[in-house]
Order: C-alpha cells, then structure tokens, then sequence
C-alpha cells in the first residue's frame, strides 16, 4: 500500500507543478507559442476550465482560478491517500 501512497503523492505533486507552471507562463505572453507551454496547457486547461466557471477572471486579468484548482487538488490528493492508508 505504501508503494501506492507514493505513486498518488508523486502524481499529485507533478500536476501540481504543472499547473504552477502554466500559472507563470501565462505571465509572459511570449511563451505561450511554445511547445512545453502548449503541453503543459494541454493537460492542464481542462482542469483550470471547470474552476474558471465558478470564478470567472476578474475584469478579465486576474484569475483566481487557480487557487481553488490547487485547494481541490490538495483535497482530492489528501482524501485518496486517507482511504488508501
């Protein structure tokens, strides 16, 4: 079971990152073209989508999005961890 704590914890913390990474590079417009930028929007998009629709960005700029992405993130990661353990 501890193997799969790991592999839980471990995936959790690479999408994490991900979207950390998308969050920044959405601060420079000039990466946006790039191939890691659009792989990474790519798989982190749809998820950021579903929160975008709760919280839609401030007068267009500020997103707050991402804030309750990584809190569900953290959740979803801390509740499967509890009945896997």
């Amino acid at each position: 079971m501890l193997f799969f704590a790991n592999v839980i914890h471990w995936a959790f913390l690479i999408y994490t990152l991900f979207l950390l990474v998308r969050i920044i590079g959405s601060w420079f417009p000039s990466f946006a073209g790039h191939q890691i930028m659009r792989f990474v929007a790519f798989y982190t998009d749809p998820y950021l989508n579903l929160f975008r629709r709760v919280i839609p960005p401030i007068g267009g700029v500020l997103d707050l999005s991402p804030l309750l992405a990584f809190f569900a993130l953290q959740i979803a990661e801390n509740l499967i961890l509890y009945i896997l353990i």
